[in-house]
């Protein structure tokens, strides 16, 4: 089992930036974690939205179109926690974010197995 708990959430003016933190927990999470990590996001009223993944060593990441040369994934194996830095803050960045992990890093969100209970982040203009 794997519990994941985000924070750094808060809120913040448009152009500012949150650097969000994952905490990982369970015996699975070693540094030899064979987990995949992802960042996700998610707006009432809408679908889960993917922001960012990280594959099990940190030498591969993805980005969604909409975050990319603004959010910045990365992770220390050794604490056991991922990071989003998030720079150039829009208020359409406005959701509750969630970190994930799984097997393989990809944008689909069905592909993750363990879910955090979500960090909220507020930009406003």
């Amino acid at each position: 089992q794997v519990q994941l708990v985000e924070s750094g959430g808060g809120l913040v003016q448009a152009g500012g930036s949150l650097r969000l933190s994952c905490a990982a927990s369970g015996r699975a999470f070693t540094l030899y974690s064979l987990y995949a990590m992802g960042w996700f996001r998610q707006v009432p009223g809408k679908e889960r939205e993917f922001v960012a993944a990280i594959n099990w060593n940190g030498d591969s990441t993805y980005y969604a179109n909409s975050v990319k040369g603004r959010f910045t994934i990365s992770r220390d194996n050794a604490k056991k926690t991922v990071y989003l830095q998030i720079d150039s803050l829009k208020p359409e960045d406005t959701a509750v974010y969630y970190c994930a992990a799984g097997r393989v890093a990809v944008a689909d969100n069905g592909r993750y197995d363990y879910w955090g209970p979500g960090t909220q982040v507020t930009v406003s203009s």
